[in-house]
């Protein structure tokens, strides 16, 4: 492969186009279609890589529902309400807001399917309410909101996930359920990490809510601890699919925030809808170039080629899995997750297919790869997301996440050397991998 190949000038003008600033979507259909032009191919087949992959990909509609879903939650109280049910429950223990925030990332991961959302909403909440009164130091609140909120993307329902059934054929049912124990893994070890350092440097423990006062705190939250359930039992009960579940979770979200708790207004909703659009927008444009780039690494028979190399090396599937890990932890901290998914990932599917690696375990470890991406330094972009909320420098966020990033790799290599963690659940409901 020569720099005057078309393909080795493809990938140039990819790189060239986003140090120029041009969204990457928008640069993987540029570059697309420039490869066509030198090698000769109709360059109308852009387009109809484009728009049959856009169009002929259902599942693909469950992305902006739940991010709907997502925005009118925040916009209502439904997220205040968690909040409490959170506290009057682990509160009262040593760093009790601390581990209200790895609990209330555990029931929201159930809700709103992405990480960003997670750390914008509820994440945003959680920052305020731990630096009130100083009681925590606001790095180790932006640390905290910005490692928990990586769960989200874990537990049903996950976009990240959405995508990766998109370029695997691997059933996103089944996928949503071998997430669940993995999610909470990710969960506990990060509660362990709090507990051992709220006794270290002497964090508050909150006032215990009274036992009578439960009854009621519950009651307020129960519409919203509703919602999980609604979603996936509508799912795994065969009643919808997961883009119908996504249209219930929005709807849901909408009628109990407005008719429930009477915290929503026309014009928050508005609001919601406008912001949901441009997320959908950004997140539609990288699907796009990333559909249109596709085409040309089948035409150039890339994972074929890939495969036979890495063939070459004689690796089980345990060492194929561990350099995996590597490959994306890396990528992760330089690369938006979603465009790891769509252009990375579909190299590596072939492969890992002919090694016997269950294709649902190989997206759970991918997708839990691509999360730990977004804390991980320099780039990560939840450590900017949270610069961003907190106020404080990237450098103190850095060093107050390290211990919640090691944890969670603990936990990627339990998932990573445990499939049956992965594959328990499915397992129950049928899934014969």
């Amino acid at each position: 492969m020569s720099l005057t190949d078309p393909f080795t000038l493809s990938i140039i003008s990819i790189v060239l186009l986003c140090l120029l600033g041009l969204p990457i979507g928008h640069a993987m259909i540029a570059s697309s279609i420039l490869y066509l032009m030198l090698a000769g191919l109709d360059m109308g087949t852009a387009a109809e890589q484009l728009l049959n992959g856009m169009y002929s990909s259902y599942i693909l509609l469950a992305v902006p529902l739940f991010i709907v879903a997502a925005e009118l939650m925040n916009a209502g109280s439904m997220t205040l309400r968690l909040l409490a049910f959170c506290n009057a429950f682990v509160g009262r223990f040593p760093g009790g807001l601390a581990l209200v925030n790895v609990v209330q990332s555990i029931i929201f991961a159930g809700m709103s399917g992405s990480a960003i959302a997670d750390a914008a909403g509820s994440g945003k909440l959680m920052q305020k309410m731990m630096t009130q009164g100083g009681k925590y130091p606001a790095a180790f609140a932006a640390a905290l909101t910005a490692s928990t909120a990586v769960i989200g993307p874990i537990i049903p329902p996950s976009i990240p996930m959405i995508v990766y059934s998109l370029v695997s054929d691997a059933s996103i049912g089944y996928l949503f359920l071998a997430g669940v124990l993995p999610g909470l893994l990710m969960g506990l070890v990060q509660a362990v990490i709090v507990i051992a350092s709220a006794r270290r440097r002497n964090f508050p423990v909150e006032d215990p809510v009274p036992l009578r006062d439960l009854p009621k705190v519950t009651f307020q939250a129960f519409p919203a601890l509703m919602m999980p359930i609604v979603l996936l039992g509508g799912i795994y009960g065969g009643a919808t699919t997961p883009t119908e579940a996504a249209a219930i979770a929005a709807l849901y979200a909408l009628l109990i925030s407005a008719f429930f708790y009477r915290s929503i207004s026309w014009s928050s909703a508005y609001q919601s809808v406008l912001a949901s659009a441009r997320t959908t927008t950004s997140i539609g444009m990288l699907i796009a170039g990333a559909l249109v780039f596709n085409y040309v690494v089948t035409v150039e028979n890339i994972p074929a080629a890939l495969s036979q190399w890495l063939a070459g090396f004689e690796m089980s599937p345990l060492q194929f899995l561990l350099v995996v890990n590597a490959v994306l932890l890396v990528l992760g901290c330089l690369l938006e997750g979603t465009t790891i998914l769509l252009i990375v990932v579909p190299v590596l599917i072939p492969t890992a297919s002919a090694l016997g690696i269950d294709l649902v375990h190989f997206g759970v470890v991918c997708v839990v790869n691509i999360m730990l991406g977004l804390i991980t330094p320099p780039y990560g972009l939840l450590l900017f997301v949270m610069c961003n909320i907190s106020g404080c420098p990237l450098g103190r966020i850095v060093r107050e996440i390290m211990p919640f990033l090691l944890a969670l790799l603990v936990a990627l290599a339990v998932i990573t050397l445990v499939p049956d963690l992965s594959l328990w659940l499915p397992r129950q409901l049928g899934y014969q991998g």
